[in-house]
């Protein structure tokens, strides 16, 4: 299994220069609830941004990390306001690959029961699972990931039939 760091809400930090959350270039915080569970999986950071600002360059990014690497299993953690759209984009490439994309509603320097959750439940799906597909892990769901989408009203990920 291959965590992959693409950025989001997940890695933001506070900067107290300039009173804002700004992503981290970083696996910092990946690396903290790792090493909080003892858990030792393979990590690499790839690209460090918030979601609104990946690009197509950046989802080939990651497409060619995938297809390049011998394993099967992928988490990434990513942004939730695209992580649907990044999710769609590897479906339509991959059918013999198992990516769970997850991420937080909230930076882990804040809430890091939030964040620590969602990557377990993740890793857990992910050795887990056996069906290749394309999932969401978010709000205590793991869905494929056209079955799940974020409520920006209530800030949270709902089923959808």
């Amino acid at each position: 299994m291959l965590i992959l760091n693409s950025g989001g809400t997940f890695n933001k930090k506070y900067n107290p220069l300039n009173g804002e959350l700004e992503i981290s270039y970083s696996n910092g915080a990946i690396e903290e609830i790792l090493r909080s569970a003892d858990a030792k999986f393979d990590l690499a950071g790839v690209i460090y941004k918030d979601s609104l600002d990946m690009t197509l360059d950046d989802r080939k990014m990651l497409a060619r990390i995938i297809a390049e690497s011998t394993d099967d299993t992928f988490v990434i953690v990513h942004g939730t306001d695209t992580m649907h759209l990044s999710a769609e984009f590897l479906a339509e490439i991959f059918e013999n690959r198992k990516i769970i994309f997850v991420g937080a509603m909230r930076p882990f320097e804040i809430d890091s029961v939030e964040a620590s959750f969602n990557l377990g439940m993740a890793i857990g799906f992910a050795k887990g699972v056996v069906d290749y597909g394309v999932y969401i892990c978010m709000s205590g769901y793991v869905m494929p990931w056209n079955k799940i989408q974020k409520n920006k009203k209530f800030g949270k990920f709902e089923v959808v039939l």
